[in-house]
């Protein structure tokens, strides 16, 4: 699995960043895009306007925003597999610009793609199984055989 890191985007980039992508809808304040050093914004990934003035940083609301956000990640897998794909191979370090550096979209965002990276895939469909002998198996046949 790529490791997944987490970095500010008004910290220093370090060399072992690999993939810098900004998880924000919005370019953070006061930084060039020389400065931030990222290699995609990623706008579409971030929660939506809605989502992020509910949450307004408040950490009573931290579990309420990570669930509507892997909601809203659920219903767009196009774009997260867009994410996954600009990682393969290298490192992705997920840039934000909270200020909270526990509880924002980058650690949900984090969490998601980890989730996603260890759930064991979902199980075949199982096939009908073949009768030995037609009609074995249907109400008909059960009501031919005798009783013991």
């Amino acid at each position: 699995m790529t490791e997944i890191r987490i970095r500010r985007v008004y910290d220093d980039s370090a060399p072992g960043d690999g993939v810098r992508v900004l998880v924000d809808r919005i370019w953070p304040r006061g930084v060039s895009r020389e400065r931030a050093a990222i290699s995609l914004w990623h706008k579409e990934i971030a929660p939506s306007t809605a989502l992020r003035q509910w949450f307004a940083h408040d950490r009573a609301r931290w579990d309420g925003f990570r669930q509507g956000y892997f909601k809203e990640l659920d219903a767009m897998p196009e774009t997260v597999a867009q994410l996954r794909a600009a990682a393969t191979g290298n490192t992705l370090t997920l840039v934000y610009s909270a200020r909270d550096t526990d509880c924002n979209q980058a650690v949900a965002l984090r969490e998601y793609l980890q989730r996603q990276a260890t759930a064991a895939p979902p199980a075949p469909p199982s096939a009908p199984r073949p009768h030995s002998r037609p009609g074995a198996g249907s109400a008909t046949a059960a009501r031919r055989r005798p009783r013991r």
